[in-house]
């Protein structure tokens, strides 16, 4: 019959306890004043000049204001650069590939912080690999 060994401590560790139980939050939403700001800055290259101001030239017609930000009339064509803005103006990052534009970087840079502390940055960038 096998006894219990009541002189040596048992070489198990004890369990660990519990966690504590959540807190409670308040019912109603907290104002804590926070102010955030959010910058995206996408880098792109222009793959196909031709397809660029192609597709610029059919969303100024679409987008005709935005456009004329830009610098667009009737009597004045859409440069290069002009066009690629307007592109990324009106469309995603996604969409823009297949009208000549390549992404070679992303970044996001946002900035928050409340009435009682400094602001807190965080900047995320990245460039996706060149696919050929």
């Amino acid at each position: 019959m096998n006894r219990p060994n009541l002189t040596h401590p048992d070489p198990r560790p004890a369990p660990a306890p519990a966690l504590a139980p959540p807190r409670q939050l308040p019912r109603r939403p907290l104002d804590l004043r926070v102010r955030t700001r959010r910058i995206q800055v996408e880098e792109l290259v222009v793959d196909d000049p031709g397809k660029v101001l192609d597709h610029a030239h059919r969303a100024a017609l679409t987008a005709p204001d935005t456009a004329a930000v830009l610098g667009h009339s009737p009597t004045t064509p859409l440069t290069l650069p002009a066009a690629a803005a307007l592109l990324c103006a009106l469309h995603e990052p996604g969409e823009l590939a297949a009208m000549g534009l390549r992404l070679t970087r992303h970044t996001t840079h946002v900035t928050a912080s409340d009435q009682q502390t400094e602001p807190v940055s965080l900047e995320l960038s990245y460039a996706p690999e060149y696919e050929e």
